[in-house]
C-alpha cells in the first residue's frame, strides 16, 4: 500500500513506484524535480490501488470510473509536457483539473455512499493537486492573457 506518498520527498515517489511494482519509472525529456507530474503519477498509483477494492468488492463501474479519470490527471500532464505552445499546455492542463474535478466527484460519491469503500487521504492528496494545478493556470493566464 502506498501509504503517504505525498510525504516523501519527490524524488523518492519513483523509487517507491519502483519497489512496489518493480518496473523502473524514468521520466524521458523532463525535469525529475517537476512536483506536479510527481504528485499525479503518485496519485494514479493510489487511485489504482482504491480501484482494486472496488474490484473486490465487485463495484466495477465505479471502480472504471475513478480509474480512467484519476490516472488522467496524469497523463494529460505528461501530454503537456510536449505542447506545441504555451496555449496548447494551459488547454491540457485544464484538462487535467477537469479530470481531477471529475475525480473528486467519484471519491464524495463513495464516501456519501453507504455501499462504497472510502479513502480519506485519496480527497487530500487530489485536493494538493488541484491547488497545484489552479495555481499553473492562473500564472499562464497572467502571463500570456488567454
Amino acid at each position: 500500500m502506498l501509504s503517504n506518498i505525498f510525504d516523501v520527498q519527490p524524488s523518492l515517489v519513483f523509487d517507491r513506484a519502483l519497489l512496489i511494482y518493480n518496473k523502473p519509472f524514468k521520466m524521458k525529456n523532463y525535469q525529475s524535480s517537476n512536483i506536479i507530474l510527481e504528485k499525479s503519477f503518485a496519485f494514479a498509483l493510489e487511485i489504482i490501488e482504491f480501484s482494486e477494492k472496488l474490484i473486490e468488492r465487485k463495484r466495477y463501474r465505479m471502480a472504471d470510473q475513478l480509474f480512467r479519470s484519476g490516472t488522467s490527471i496524469g497523463a494529460n500532464l505528461r501530454e503537456a509536457q510536449n505542447a506545441e505552445s504555451k496555449k496548447d499546455f494551459l488547454h491540457k492542463v485544464k484538462i487535467a483539473a477537469k479530470e481531477a474535478d471529475e475525480t473528486a466527484y467519484w471519491l464524495e460519491l463513495c464516501k456519501s455512499s453507504p455501499h462504497y469503500p472510502h479513502e480519506e487521504k485519496l480527497p487530500i492528496l487530489l485536493k494538493e493537486i488541484q491547488r497545484i494545478l489552479n495555481s499553473i493556470i492562473s500564472t499562464m493566464k497572467r502571463k500570456t492573457q488567454l
